[in-house]
Order: structure tokens, then C-alpha cells, then sequence
């Protein structure tokens, strides 16, 4: 995953010996050119070096969108087979959505690989992105801003379990056909790949005729590296979290380098908005502004309401647009983009927005060693009575320590805090104490929980102490582009 391994040979090479050992590894293999040489080449490394103790399997996700990908699956099958790899086919079932086909499509590519991966007992997943897609998503987002862009990760984690990680990033597609066809092995060329309804596939054609377009990724690697570890460092220094439901920026927090500022408050408001990407630019620049002018007041980005106070500027979520979430027994989901919760009940339960005059709700906080999870059963006296979680379950207890934490908190950012606050039922009841204890509720950080890029890592996880949530998997590295980590 280095720049200096432009061969793919070396490329695979020097991830091989930087993955940690023994390992077990899922090549998730669609019969392109790409992911078919990235099969081969570390069916070739591994077999080269049974010392690095590393073994594969294979994923073919099948989207069945087109006539014909269900025999292409298995024709990679049969590749898998003669090698002595261990295969599966995975495919999309259910109906296809008429529009955003292309991210609903990665979205159930990256969920079926890990399925695989866990069918597998697999340790990684690995794709066959090129220095081919690098270009052409570094074109499409300078198109769209003037920020330098980190383009394609070289390892993201999927779903807080399973690394992903791109050990060809730095080669050529030409390089990895020239290897294909030394071997005689034929690759699968989709159609889609030359539909100029696609806008990869015109920046492609743009790009092959203007090969001079080009970015230093590696500089901008590093530079947003630092971000998230001095943005790690900004939140233990300038940032508190209230009741899991109001985050407070301490008023030197505010005075700190724009960069830095720029990174952290932008990941906080997708955060608290429960936003998969952070607000816009023109958006940032509002929020900017207002939280380092000298005036005080209040206002809302990316579903978030900021109110600036002589104590600092306070974080939650709005009031608008939060809908109601329907778990059947056994189910799991997201609510708001913030939540997950997960119904142990034998019956359905609804999570829906509480109000501050509402008869139950649930929040999270902070102050206990699991996951941070409150409960109600009168908002009015919602700092007398609130409900802790054990290992077993959920336990009533009564804190004055909670009283004394939150009576300093200006009260309208507070009512407004849990106001937003997920509040359960059944059946139109609130629960009881004793359904509760079946409910499993954590924060979930819509920026992060889903697709974690490395380079957000460190910020992430220090974000996740903040929460008292468990930690992210650590990278199955031993080290970086030579460095040890």
C-alpha cells in the first residue's frame, strides 16, 4: 500500500509482510481484471511464502442487476477451485432501488463480503483497487471542491468489525493485465465499465487522455493523519459530554488553530446530526464563523442546533425531522443515525423522539463503564430517577451525583438535549424496567460505525472513550509503508 510499490508484485510483497500473522484472508473477487490479478498474484506470494503463515479464501458478490452474472460467478468459482482456494458466492436478493443504484449496490457488496468473511472465520477482507481509481476519484472530487482530497483509503474498517484493505492501490491496471496475461488467465469485462451514465466511467475516458493528472495522496495522507491525532488530543483537552445527549466545547476549545477546529467540529456535527458525512463547506464556514465570532446565539447545520454561551458552544441534536424507528422481536437497526438498538423483546417495539414532556425515554450517558444508558420514567424528574446498565441488564438507581452534574447546564440546551433522546414502547406503552433490560441500546456514530477510513482512526476512537463505547478493531498491521505500528 506504499507509493514506492508501483510493481504489483511488490506491492503484494510488502503487504504480505506487513499483515500480522498467521492470517486468514477474504479476496473479494468480482472477474475483473483487477480483483482476478489480485487473486493471483497472492495465491502466487502466499504459496511462495508458507513461512508468513497466511491463508485465502474468496467472495464473488453477484448484484444480479445484469443477464449473465450468476454463470460469471461461477466461472470464478471454477478459478478458485483449480486453485485451491475456498470460495462463495454471495448475491443480492430483494428488489433494486430505482435510483442511487450505485451506492446501494456498494452498500450490499460490503455487507455480503462480510458475511462471507464471517462464514470464512476470515481475519481481513482485501479488494483489487488500483492507482486507476485513485485518479479517477481524486477528478471527481476536485471537481466538486477545492480541498485537497485523500481519495481512496487504503484501509477502512466496515461495521466496526472487519478490516478492508487495498493492497494494490499504488498499481496500475496495465501492470496487473500485463501479469494476467503472462499467466493466460482472461479477466471479465462488465459493460457497466463503458456506460457514460456512470460519471467514473467519463472521468475514465477523460483521464486516459490527459494522463498528467495527478495529486501527491501520500502528503495528503499525512496531513489529515494529524488531524484526527491533534483533533484526538482537542477533545480530551476542550470537549465534554453530558448525559450522552450534549456535547459542550469549553471556550478555549474554541480558540484553536482553524484547522484543527475545522476537523473536529465538522465530525462532531455529523456525529450529533447522526450524518454519514460531515456538513458541507459553505455550511462549515457558517458554523465557523458564528463559533469563533464575539457574539453569542444560536444556530443549526447538518441537523444539528449549536447554541454559543459564555461557557461555550453546546451540541445537539434538533428537534426536526426525527422519525420513528419499528424494531420486530429480534431485530436490529439505527435510530436517527445515533442510536443502535436491538429488540430482544418478543414482541415489536417502536423508538421514536422523546419530548420533554413525555412519559418515558431512554438516553445514554458517560457516567457508568458499559455502554452509557439512562432511562426516565418522568422527564420532570429525570435527574432523581434514572436507569444504569449492568452486564445482565438494566437496574433503577437514584443519583444525586447526576442531579449535581447537570444542574450547572443551562436549561434550555439541556431540555433540548433530551428531547432528542430515543424513547421506547410497545404497543403504545412505554416499557417497563423489566422489557428494558431486553433492549440493547448504544451510541453509533454515523460517520464512523459504518466505513472508517484510517486516517480518522485515532479521532474516532478517542471519540468512542468519549462515549464510553467499545473500541474500534485495531488494524491487522504490524506496520505502514515500512513504519511500524
Amino acid at each position: 500500500m506504499s507509493p514506492d510499490a508501483a510493481s504489483p508484485q511488490l506491492a503484494i510483497l510488502q503487504f504480505l509482510t506487513s499483515l500480522q500473522s498467521p492470517a486468514h484472508i477474504l479476496v473479494a473477487i468480482s472477474g475483473g481484471s483487477d480483483s482476478t490479478g489480485l487473486l493471483l498474484l497472492l495465491d502466487e506470494a502466499v504459496k511462495a511464502a508458507p513461512h508468513l503463515k497466511i491463508s485465502l479464501c474468496a467472495a464473488t458478490v453477484d448484484h444480479a442487476l445484469r443477464a449473465g452474472s450468476a454463470a460469471e460467478a461461477r466461472e470464478i468459482a471454477d478459478l478458485c477451485a483449480s486453485l485451491g482456494i475456498p470460495h462463495s458466492i454471495k448475491t443480492w436478493q430483494g428488489d433494486k432501488p430505482k435510483t442511487g443504484i450505485m451506492a446501494a449496490a456498494r452498500e450490499a457488496r460490503y455487507s455480503l463480503l462480510a458475511t462471507a468473511a464471517n462464514d470464512f472465520k476470515a481475519d481481513l477482507i482485501v479488494t483489487g483497487h488500483t492507482f486507476d481509481d485513485q485518479r479517477e476519484t481524486l477528478a471527481m472530487r476536485g471537481m466538486r471542491t477545492e480541498q485537497v482530497s485523500t481519495g481512496i483509503a487504503d484501509a477502512v474498517l466496515f461495521d466496526r468489525r472487519y478490516w478492508i484493505l487495498r493492497p494494490l492501490l499504488f498499481s496500475t491496471r496495465a501492470d496487473i493485465r500485463a501479469f494476467l496475461k503472462e499467466q493466460g488467465v482472461p479477466w471479465i469485462d462488465d459493460p457497466s465499465n463503458e456506460d457514460i451514465n456512470y460519471e467514473r466511467v467519463r472521468m475514465r475516458r477523460q483521464l486516459s487522455a490527459d494522463a498528467g493528472m495527478e495529486k501527491d495522496i501520500g502528503a495528503a495522507w499525512e496531513e489529515r493523519l494529524a488531524l484526527s491525532s491533534r483533533g484526538a488530543e482537542w477533545l480530551d483537552r476542550h470537549f465534554r459530554l453530558h448525559g450522552g445527549l450534549l456535547g459542550q466545547v469549553m471556550p478555549d476549545g474554541l480558540r484553536q488553530d482553524r484547522a484543527v477546529l475545522d476537523y473536529v467540529l465538522a465530525r462532531l456535527a455529523a456525529v450529533f446530526g447522526g450524518q454519514p458525512f460531515a456538513p458541507g463547506r459553505e455550511q462549515m464556514e457558517r458554523v465557523l464563523t458564528f463559533a469563533t465570532g464575539s457574539g453569542f446565539g444560536r444556530m443549526t447545520a447538518g441537523r444539528v442546533l449549536f447554541d454559543l454561551r459564555r461557557d461555550g458552544l453546546y451540541l445537539a441534536r434538533e428537534s426536526r425531522g426525527i422519525l420513528p424507528l419499528v424494531l420486530q422481536p429480534g431485530e436490529a437497526g439505527v435510530w436517527d443515525g445515533r442510536f443502535y438498538a436491538r429488540n430482544g423483546l418478543s414482541t415489536s417495539i417502536v423508538a421514536e423522539a422523546a419530548t420533554p414532556y413525555a412519559p418515558s425515554f431512554l438516553c445514554l450517558s458517560q457516567e457508568s463503564s458499559a455502554s452509557k444508558s439512562l432511562g426516565a420514567k418522568d422527564t420532570s424528574r429525570f435527574i432523581e430517577s434514572i436507569t444504569a446498565p449492568t452486564r445482565g441488564g438494566w437496574i433503577p438507581v437514584t443519583s444525586t451525583g447526576m442531579r449535581e452534574r447537570m444542574h450547572h447546564l443551562p436549561k434550555g440546551a439541556w431540555r433540548r438535549a433530551i428531547a432528542s433522546a430515543p424513547a421506547l414502547s410497545a404497543e403504545g406503552t412505554p416499557l417497563s424496567e423489566e422489557s428494558a433490560r431486553m433492549v440493547e441500546l448504544t451510541p453509533y456514530f454515523a460517520p464512523f460505525d459504518r466505513f472508517l477510513t484510517r486516517f480518522d482512526f485515532i479521532f474516532a476512537n478517542r471519540l468512542s472513550a468519549v462515549f464510553a463505547t467499545a473500541p474500534y478493531a485495531r488494524l491487522p498491521l504490524r506496520s505502514i509503508d515500512g513504519k511500524t505500528i
